[in-house]
């Protein structure tokens, strides 16, 4: 949702990138337009494209099996949709197709996404971009793990408010599979050291394609949701973790104080709204995710049977 309401919706289908346009709160959207064809575009399992808008932009990325990442720019005055070219500066540096972008409201972009091009293993890498620049930040690592790799098949998240910039990911340390934030306080120009979301840890020998989500708070606090052994966690750095419920592909959303948290067991979908615990069930399909229209009503968009659904609630 961009700063004057309007609601896009991005999603792929074969090699093809559409956006759906909302222009009355989510009660009805457009009919899903073509933004551009990607050969060999990475879809499922959350490596579809990824859309935010801000003040006079908005931004979809997506990513091509043999590791780039692609982005598209709709100048909101226009309402057409341009591509730009690549993001990754190097070649190739992201076959796993896992990223994720953030913007504020002032035109400032954000991307965190899994990289190879240091040692051929995946660690966490970061651009930005700010107004009409047409080239995105040169590439930075913000983490290396010590135990060659990240969480190979986990999707990062990313999250800004003001200057402040959060990313979170699933970490590969002793065997663990655990999930880490860093920050920044200088719009991405330098990232603190990596801080473990709460107290308990999952050794695993394998990866289990979850990787949660997070948000700043308008008091610019991080507050992180994600799985671990089929339990859904609610947890912000350096304290205890608070167990929600059973389920996988957390999300957490919202603009006010009290975040939305969304999340699936098996095939149904639910929503709570946060400190609140008892959940409230949003329909049957996958990967949900949500909006804060208002202090009473959400917009939720998720995948049912190869169509794309939503409700407000």
């Amino acid at each position: 949702m961009d700063n004057k309401g309007i609601i896009r919706v991005v999603f792929g289908s074969a090699d093809q990138i559409f956006c759906a346009v909302s222009t009355d709160h989510g009660a009805s959207f457009s009919k899903p337009a073509l933004v551009a064809k990607l050969p060999l575009m990475h879809l499922g399992m959350a490596r579809g494209p990824q859309l935010t808008s801000s003040k006079n932009f908005s931004v979809i990325t997506a990513m091509d099996k043999s590791g780039n990442i692609y982005w598209y720019r709709l100048a909101h005055a226009t309402g057409k949709w341009k591509s730009m070219g690549v993001i990754n500066d190097q070649p190739g540096s992201a076959p796993e197709g896992l990223m994720n972008i953030a913007t504020d409201d002032q035109d400032h972009f954000y991307a965190a996404w899994l990289d190879i091009r240091t040692g051929k293993q995946n660690q966490i890498y970061f651009s930005s971009l700010s107004g009409k620049a047409i080239h995105w930040s040169k590439n930075a690592m913000v983490y290396q793990s010590p135990d060659q790799h990240v969480c190979e098949c986990c999707k990062p998240s990313i999250a800004v408010q003001g200057s402040s910039v959060a990313i979170m990911f699933r970490n590969w340390l002793n065997g663990s599979r655990d999930l880490y934030v860093t920050r920044s306080s200088n719009m991405g120009q330098t990232f603190a050291a990596a801080q473990k979301m709460g107290m308990d840890t999952w050794k695993l020998n394998g990866c289990p394609m979850d990787g949660g989500g997070l948000r700043i708070s308008p008091a610019s606090a991080v507050q992180t949701v994600w799985q671990r052994k089929g339990n859904i966690y609610y947890a912000t750095p350096g304290e205890p973790e608070t167990y929600l419920a059973r389920g996988r592909t957390c999300s957490i959303a919202g603009g006010g104080a009290n975040p939305l948290i969304t999340y699936q067991t098996g095939d149904t979908l639910n929503v709570i709204a946060f400190p609140q615990k008892t959940p409230r069930m949003i329909g049957t399909g996958g990967y949900v995710k949500a909006v804060q229209l208002s202090a009473t009503g959400n917009l939720f968009v998720w995948e049912q049977k190869n169509q794309v659904r939503f409700r407000i609630m």
